[in-house]
């Protein structure tokens, strides 16, 4: 008797449920960072200096730390299915992004909510570093605070669409390429940090007029873009359950004996402690990238009227983007040598080209765009690797190596190239792709990794857990960057000539941390047999 096929055992259909989980991140990613490459915009048009922009971008993640909704959300989704949870954190992204766009609005200027925000939530308690990590503090701009609330609403429901969307590729690829298929996910849905950098800026000057007001509307537009694939989802996820005779809710009840058992493991323990510090050094530095790059870099501004000075640039270095993201990707996949060398050829020369642009046009922005594209061309190689060859660990310690070497570069060498305009874009362009690499290499091998670790029943738990103590370094570092930036710089210093180094150094102190614990992952692994260095394919 043959056994019936479902739309998991379609290729085809795998992967199209993939899209559309990863096109949701891909939104969730532009408004994420919408607000980091016009930092300087924010503090010239709505007074934020780095202080009140730091605890602002350190809001999103303060409900997940602080009232445990991470926690919540880990629950609910192993109670309620994949499904009922991508819903219903693409509503609550999508409420908490109104609200931000509200308070960055000019209709939020003079109303009676400013002098409300502006006359309370003025928290102070005397103790200079508990001041200092508040999610409000006297003197912050009113419109920062409503943006804050926004903001938390808003991670509350990226943070729960993260853990789902993990545990929906583990549904859809499990015992299949889960690693391939994460590493992709990873790599298309990171588009959304390129996507923004390019865009947020011209929506802020569009017409030759600023707004950044314009900005986060672009960004809520995308967030009710990722609410529709959200539903799409729903339906096609419905229909594998109806085949599969699979029920979405769990027979067994959540007990808390669960998160004991997860707790109880070592493995666990090393993976969320590389986990915080890894991306606590990547995350909150794509929120202050842009300005650093502003205060070490000799760009020189094109001439107006011309070609590089206009707004169709945009539109056409964003599509030479896309050529590079789509032919180094598609490469992965081609089984004929010629047309896998042709992909990759036409991904270089279309690379080399938007390297230039970002140099003619002058703006900070565009260079940092080029983040996530080296990431687009080999997390699905490294995905692949580790599904077939495994050696997780070993890649987790090669990119906490890449962390440091990066952010020591911008700390110490990229300032030696100011007044150099050729030299500093090279070594600028440089290091960031390499950052990039980076931040292939630990996803890539971190995040398949956590099924091999805990019960398959509680894996949901297990991720929320991971990224509850994510957040807790995604909350403190970006405030943290931004009390640095104000302690070492003279009051009134320009926003584009701030001196990034300590803050710099101090990340680069995170990668030594992940390094630190990623050869203590790999000796507990060898030594207890976790599985780490297997490939996920047997």
């Amino acid at each position: 008797m043959t056994e019936k096929l479902t739309l998991r055992d379609s290729a085809a259909m795998r992967w199209i449920a993939l899209l559309l989980l990863a096109l949701a991140m891909f939104c969730s990613y532009i408004f994420m960072d919408i607000l980091s490459p016009i930092k300087d915009l924010m503090e010239s048009q709505r007074g934020w200096d780095s202080k009140a922009f730091g605890t602002m971008e350190g809001a999103e993640t303060f409900l997940n730390v602080f009232v445990f909704f991470l926690i919540f959300a880990g629950i609910i989704l192993d109670k309620m299915g994949v499904r009922f949870t991508a819903v219903l954190s693409g509503a609550v992204m999508l409420v908490g992004g109104i609200i931000k766009y509200y308070a960055i609005s000019e209709s939020f200027i003079g109303s009676n909510l400013e002098t409300w925000f502006t006359n309370n939530l003025n928290w102070h308690t005397g103790i200079g570093f508990i001041d200092d990590i508040l999610p409000f503090y006297q003197g912050m701009p009113a419109s920062a605070k409503l943006a804050a609330i926004g903001f938390m609403i808003f991670g509350c429901g990226t943070e729960m669409a993260g853990i789902t969307v993990s545990r929906g590729i583990v549904k859809w690829f499990k015992g299949r390429e889960t690693a391939l298929a994460m590493g992709s996910e990873m790599a298309l849905a990171r588009l959304g940090v390129a996507t923004c950098m390019i865009f947020s800026p011209f929506f802020a000057k569009l017409g030759g007029t600023i707004n950044v007001s314009r900005s986060v509307a672009f960004g809520v537009v995308l967030l009710c873009i990722a609410l529709i694939m959200f539903v799409v989802y729903f339906f096609m996820d419905k229909k594998l359950d109806s085949q599969t005779g699979e029920a979405e809710e769990k027979d067994d009840p959540f007990k808390v004996s669960d998160i004991g058992k997860i707790l109880s493991s070592l493995g666990f323990w090393l993976v969320a402690l590389l986990c915080v510090l890894y991306y606590s050094a990547i995350f909150p530095f794509q929120k202050y990238a842009v300005n650093m790059l502003q205060c070490n870099l000799t760009l020189t501004t094109p001439e107006a009227g011309s070609f590089w000075a206009g707004d169709s640039v945009t539109i056409v270095q964003y599509i030479i983007m896309l050529v590079v993201a789509v032919c180094s990707f598609a490469s992965n996949f081609s089984k004929k040598k010629g047309m896998k060398f042709g992909l990759m050829a036409v991904a270089v020369v279309a690379l080399v080209v938007y390297c230039y642009m970002g140099y003619m046009r002058g703006t900070a922005e565009t260079i940092f765009a080029v983040f996530p594209l080296l990431a687009v061309a080999i997390t699905p190689i490294l995905g692949s690797y580790v599904d077939n060859k495994g050696k997780a660990a070993s890649m987790l310690m090669i990119g906490s190596l890449l962390l440091i070497i990066c952010h020591l570069t911008f700390a110490f060498i990229l300032p030696l190239t100011k007044g150099s305009a050729v030299g500093g874009v090279i070594v600028a362009y440089v290091t960031i792709l390499v950052l990039g690499a980076s931040f292939s290499l630990v996803p890539a091998a971190l995040w398949p990794s956590v099924p091999k670790l805990v019960d398959e029943k509680i894996i949901g738990s297990a991720y929320a857990l991971i990224f509850w103590i994510q957040n807790i370094g995604l909350w403190l570092f970006p405030i943290l960057i931004g009390n640095v930036l104000t302690s070492t710089n003279p009051a009134g210093t320009p926003p584009d000539q701030l001196n990034y180094t300590w803050a710099l150094v101090m990340l680069a102190c995170l990668g030594i941390a992940a390094l630190i614990i990623g050869i203590i992952l790999k000796r507990v692994d060898a030594k207890k047999h976790l599985g780490l260095e297997e490939p996920n394919i047997k």
